[in-house]
């Protein structure tokens, strides 16, 4: 699953397969790779993989101080490659960890290299945990690394309490297979098989994997097509619309198929489609939803009579007369793969007989306790049997969730009567004959955390089969349907026969995951016909239309070397347009009517489409070439002669443009007389000037065009007032300003034209504009704000508007300002203080806001750190009009001499959490910080001492020293909580010991189910020969715990994260008597119960672990 970096996400998913790229901060737009030019394969892979495993150990870890790492370089397949690694994270909180081409850079255009790979961080204190993840990828000079973005937790990583790092060293290992190279891009899916993909939009694999294996049962595509739907409905806001329309689309067309209407009628927004999910899951939301849509429809009841079963639950007593059964339904079967050779195996345990005797009796109504029997046998097999291997599954030893890679065997025929109907009820139908033929293998490729999905299908039951890839449809033989998908280990070749080298045997980490069954009295029913027929009209109509426009489109892109797109612009767009959406130049050639012309029709010809179009006569139309001056402005500059207009449209459009794009930009002339009909054009002799005219209102700050006019070189501006004052319903004698617009980037030029000069001293030429006003008046300069032309052009060019938001709700907008770009950063605060009704604008802060992630930027702009509004806007190459504000209670200059720091204190006998802010000179110690509480806090008596410690996801990982510099001290992950030191601490014994307690469970469903902690952490004291049940009396008064909770808690000795269940007899000194350990909390006395407690707002900064949320769709 080739997947490029994704749209927004807090979280990148945690199997997100990238290139590294250098993340900016937050998600990137999506890229879809374009096929490389060549296809030139250096060194072209032989078949038979080269593999090669590379350690590289890595010293003095935490003290890396470079944003990438790389390792030696290693050779595989007589490539070179090396591992980059980013030890703090590639703008994510996880390590990222990536395989790298080394010599990309030296290698010929168009090299291309594929590798099967595993990266790994080993776990130094037990192999076993080691983190290991594999994909596989084509390499070449766009994408020259591959790997993982998230590989794993940094907080996991650097504690090393964890095992990843030992002795501040670190070991990665990479296993690396180099594969045939197969040319991707020129591959045809549909000339190939006879069927299409669908596009991957992230991480939807898991999807397009379900999506195609439910489109080839056939009964279920008709059902899809006979659910009512009407014309008005959207695919976007319909499921059963949006299925249709995908459904069709695979069904007749001829490339592959995207996604996005689909999951946009599931409701799910771009941070669902790019988290991978599990297929068993989607599948049994999108059946449920489905069978919902489908009630009170010509197909209720499709999705039971395909795929629904039951099965009976049975308890059968052995010395009584007494049976209980429970009918159940189900839709698919879990089957076992763990200690399973094949799926008759799993079948075995499913239906395998449980003893209930011992300590373990069954309790029978009126019957008492008895020894008994229980078990499940089938009632009825669906037509369409959907079997979910569970090759997930929770390790108990390794307290984690683990795949299950074993071989493990599946039939091609299915026989679920064997051995006499051993699984079936005594009230199963007999009749039915249960023999079922394989129609599709789901495959998974990788590990627990994600990886990549995939089908292998034989839509007709015939012996072909075809992988589904997304968007790639291969034929492919039975055996890799089958046998490569059983799973368990493979050797590869000896790369060096005779040596007595160990073979490389490697795990098939791509195994089947889900297996269709159907039956074979049924198959004649469910692989029916589908047809047009089966298409309801509108869904017809509506698909062939976005077919045939979509075929147009390409139509038209195909034949675009054949056509030349002309823009013409008229006097009524420069009329429309100017003073509304420009305001420089005269024309947005994008707005203006486009004609899209044979390039070998003559351009009379031509003329005479446009007297259709605007009922300008041919002999009245005059046509001007727009030029692009140095000064990157855009003006008409000369007329087409009568020769040119004789040329073909192709030949022209080559005149006039010089950077060979398809399109030719012309202004039509048209003269009108004074009853508005059109004349033929004036003679133009080279003394004749073409001028554009705008008026300027002062008072409305209006801009607008006014029209054009012919002038003579050397005639002078004086002479034209009277004209332009008729233009302008001014009196004849008006006064007038007249200003030469002549550019506008990267600044404002326009300058004062003095009427008494002629029009070519004052340098004027066709395609010039003159913008115009009234004189302005002395006492005019009070009203205006920008009393003349070019003082109104500069305040367009630079106004921006901007967007507020309070940094407390960044989602909303509070108000917003019109500023200018040029403004200084006291100019904005100002403005902004001034809305905000505040006197001191230096209590003002502001944070720039990210573009990608949509957040504001963690940082915020310091005092007079930017000098203008435009550089607060800017974030990368994009520009953003939001800023964030916060109201501070003090000065920001002030406040950025000073560090502060939010403080929890705990109040010694009250039960109760105070949370202080405390603002000291950034050289003040940890002791100035505690002297600043005692002033704020309610101390149990005048000399009582107080502690600070570092709190970091409910452990104590430090205290304090009274000496301590603040400066350095972070309290935006870990919480700082200060106490009083207990009196009993004060005075420890010389065999007493101060030991850490926590509380945590044990949490199922996690799908890391490491020990949780929770709560609050705290110390105990715990003197020699002390027994359990002493030290819980002393624990229980400590938290005041009624005695009923109390009792159901367990106690355990925790080291490295392993708890050892403590009994009341045993003495709690003898297990905290290691030296040796790197930091206090690697062990622990445990407090095992339930989290009832209601979370406290303050532990709302402790980033907590994000699991993946469950599949829902939302319509």
């Amino acid at each position: 699953m080739t997947m490029m970096t994704p749209p927004p996400l807090d979280q990148e998913d945690d199997e997100m397969l990238v290139p590294h790229s250098d993340f900016v901060e937050g998600p990137q737009p999506m890229e879809v790779p374009q096929p490389e030019a060549a296809s030139t394969v250096e060194n072209q892979a032989v078949e038979d993989p080269p593999s090669s495993r590379f350690t590289w150990t890595i010293e003095n870890f935490s003290r890396l101080n470079t944003k990438k790492h790389y390792s030696d370089i290693f050779f595989v397949g007589g490539y070179k490659w090396r591992v980059l690694i980013f030890p703090k994270g590639n703008n994510v909180d996880q390590l990222s960890m990536y395989l790298d081409v080394a010599d990309s850079a030296s290698l010929p255009y168009g090299w291309s290299r594929y590798a099967q790979f595993s990266l790994a961080v080993i776990n130094q204190i037990h192999n076993k945990y080691s983190v290991r993840k594999d994909t596989q990828h084509q390499f070449n000079a766009r994408e020259s690394d591959w790997g993982f973005t998230s590989f794993m937790p940094l907080s996991e990583l650097y504690d090393p309490s964890r095992g990843y790092l030992v002795n501040d060293t670190c070991i990665v290992e990479a296993e690396v297979a180099v594969r045939r190279v197969v040319d991707y891009w020129t591959y045809d899916s549909k000339k190939e098989t006879g069927y299409v993909g669908l596009k991957n939009q992230g991480a939807t694999c898991y999807m397009n994997s379900l999506l195609q294996t439910l489109y080839h049962i056939p009964y279920f595509r008709k059902a899809v097509y006979h659910m009512p739907t009407t014309e008005n409905d959207m695919p976007s806001g319909s499921i059963p619309l949006a299925l249709q329309s995908l459904f069709y689309k695979l069904q007749y067309t001829d490339n592959s198929v995207a996604t996005k209407e689909l999951t946009k009628s599931f409701g799910w927004d771009t941070y669902d489609s790019f988290m991978q999910h599990d297929v068993q899951e989607l599948n049994r939301v999108l059946c449920e939803k489905l069978e919902d849509k489908m009630k009170g429809t010509v197909v209720e009841g499709t999705i039971q009579q395909l795929f629904e079963g039951h099965h009976m639950n049975y308890i059968e007593c052995i010395n009584v007369d007494y049976k209980s059964t429970r009918k159940e339904s189900f839709y698919d079967l879990q089957l076992d793969v763990k200690g399973c050779r094949d799926v008759y195996a799993s079948f075995d345990k499913y239906v395998e007989v449980e003893r209930l005797e011992g300590d373990n009796k069954y309790h029978a109504e009126q019957h008492g306790l008895q020894d008994a029997k229980k078990g499940v046998l089938f009632i009825d097999f669906p037509p369409v049997l959907q079997l979910q291997l569970k090759r997930f599954e929770y390790d108990f030893m390794r307290d984690t969730m683990v795949k299950i890679n074993d071989r493990y065997e599946f039939p091609l025929q299915l026989d679920l009567d064997r051995e006499n109907g051993r699984y079936l009820s005594p009230d199963a139908d007999r009749r039915v004959r249960n023999l079922y033929t394989l129609h599709s293998v789901l495959v998974h490729s990788g590990g627990v955390h994600g990886g990549h999905y995939y089908a292998f299908i034989r839509p007709t039951l015939t012996d072909q089969w075809f992988k589904f890839d997304d968007e790639r449809v291969t034929k492919e033989d039975v055996k890799r349907a089958l046998e490569e998908q059983y799973g368990g280990e493979e050797e590869l070749p000896q790369t060096n026969p005779g040596f007595n080298n160990t073979p490389f045997k490697f795990t098939k980490y791509s195994n089947a995951y889900m297996l269709v069954y159907i039956r074979e009295s049924d198959k004649d029913k469910i692989i029916c016909n589908v047809d047009e027929k089966d298409i309801a009209e509108h869904l017809r109509m509506r698909l062939k239309k976005e077919q045939e426009e979509k075929e147009h489109k390409k139509k038209e892109k195909a034949e675009a070397h054949l056509y030349t797109i002309i823009k013409v612009a008229r006097n009524e767009d420069l009329a429309e347009q100017i003073g509304r959406d420009i305001y420089f130049d005269l024309v947005d050639h994008d707005k203006v009517r486009s004609f899209r012309i044979q390039k070998q029709m003559p351009f009379n010809v031509f003329k005479e489409d446009v007297a259709k179009e605007f009922g300008i006569p041919v002999q009245f139309q005059r046509f001007w070439l727009w030029a692009k001056r140095q000064n990157h402005t855009y003006r008409p500059n000369r007329p087409l002669t009568h020769q040119e207009e004789m040329q073909s449209v192709g030949q022209l459009r080559e005149v006039s443009n010089k950077a060979h794009n398809a399109e030719l930009k012309l202004f039509l002339e048209v003269e009108l007389g004074l009853d508005l009909r059109p004349l033929p054009p004036p003679d133009k002799t080279k003394e004749d000037i073409l001028l554009f005219f705008k008026l300027y209102d002062c008072e409305k700050e209006e801009l607008r065009y006014l029209g054009r006019l012919f002038v003579k070189g050397a005639g002078k501006p004086a002479e034209i007032l009277t004209k332009l004052n008729e233009m302008a319903g001014f009196p004849p004698n008006e006064e007038i300003e007249l200003y030469e617009e002549i550019k506008f980037e990267p600044t404002v030029m326009c300058e004062h034209i003095d009427k008494k000069l002629t029009f070519r001293v004052s340098q004027l030429e066709d395609g010039d504009i003159i913008c115009f006003q009234k004189s302005p008046l002395v006492e005019n300069d009070e009203q205006c704000r920008y009393p003349d032309v070019p003082s109104f052009l500069e305040y367009v060019h630079n106004r921006q508007v901007v967007h507020f938001r309070s940094l407390e709700k960044p989602k909303e907008d509070d108000f917003c300002l019109e500023l200018s770009k040029l403004f200084t950063y006291d100019d904005v605060v100002e403005r902004v203080a001034r809305q905000l009704g505040l006197d001191d604008p230096t209590k003002i802060r502001l944070t720039s806001h990210n573009c990608y992630s949509q957040q504001p930027k963690p940082q915020p702009i310091k005092f007079r750190g930017v000098e203008h509004l435009s550089d607060m806007l800017v974030h990368y190459n994009q520009t953003s009009d939001i800023l964030y504000y916060e109201v501070l209670d003090i000065p920001l200059p002030e406040l950025q001499g000073l560090k502060t720091l939010k403080v929890a204190f705990h109040h010694s006998t009250k039960d109760e959490v105070v949370i202080h802010t405390i603002r000291l000179p950034k050289q003040s110690t940890v002791g100035d910080v505690i002297n600043d509480l005692k002033t704020k806090v309610e101390l149990s008596h005048p000399n009582a001492e107080l502690r600070l410690l570092e709190v970091f996801y409910h452990k104590i990982y430090k205290i304090f020293p009274p000496s301590e510099k603040i400066e350095n001290i972070n309290d935006q992950y870990w919480t700082l909580r200060a106490e009083e030191i207990p009196e009993e601490e004060k005075n420890l014994g010389p065999q007493d010991r101060l030991i850490h307690v926590y509380h945590f469970t044990k949490d199922a469903a996690q799908n890391q189910m490491q020990v949780q902690n929770f709560g609050e952490p705290f110390f105990l004291i715990i003197h020699e020969g002390e027994t359990l049940a002493e030290v819980k009396v002393r624990i229980q008064k400590k938290l005041q715990v009624p005695d009923e909770e109390f009792s159901k808690w367990k106690f355990a000795f925790l080291s490295l994260g392993r708890p050892e269940y403590l009994q009341d007899t045993d003495i709690v000194s003898s297990r905290f008597q290691r030296r040796d350990v790197y930091g206090a909390w690697e062990q622990y006395l445990g407090l095992e119960h339930s989290d009832s407690a209601p979370k406290r707002a303050y532990a709302a900064n402790q980033n907590r672990h994000t699991f993946e949320k469950p599949v829902k769709i939302y319509n």
